[in-house]
């Protein structure tokens, strides 16, 4: 039988952190796409306004008026009936609820006055409109 040398029996002092590493890397960056990927909504062309502080809060309900004049209630198509019976439930629940309107910039007027007067038939305080900000 052939005996163990010294160098045959040595220690490794140092340990490998590269795979570690590699591992701690590729899930930051899966944690980064899958955070952006989340952001919900309907798209549409808003009008452009000068900065202002924004008006979003943790629990704020958005009401978005397309071109064509339908509405949606953050991402659900509703008519005007259904979004006074929905805004007053959730007013129920929370009477300072804040609401956003996003209306297309190509929109009728007619119809965000439409959806302003239900705001105000509910008595919702909190209101914002949403607009892009000016590119200087």
């Amino acid at each position: 039988m052939r005996r163990r040398s010294r160098a045959d029996t040595r220690i490794y002092d140092e340990l490998n952190l590269t795979p570690l590493m590699d591992l701690a890397w590729n899930l930051l960056i899966v944690f980064i796409i899958m955070a952006t990927a989340s952001v919900q909504g309907i798209s549409v062309d808003l009008p452009v306004a000068s900065d202002a502080p924004s008006m979003a809060k943790p629990k704020t309900k958005a009401i978005t008026i397309t071109e064509d004049g339908r509405i949606y209630l953050d991402t659900y198509q509703v008519t005007l009936e259904e979004l006074e019976s929905r805004l007053q439930a959730y007013k129920a629940a929370n009477p300072d609820l804040p609401v956003v309107i996003k209306g297309d910039a190509r929109l009728q007027y007619q119809r965000v006055i439409e959806v302003l007067d239900v705001v105000k038939r509910l008595q919702i305080r909190e209101l914002g409109l949403v607009t892009q900000r000016l590119v200087k």
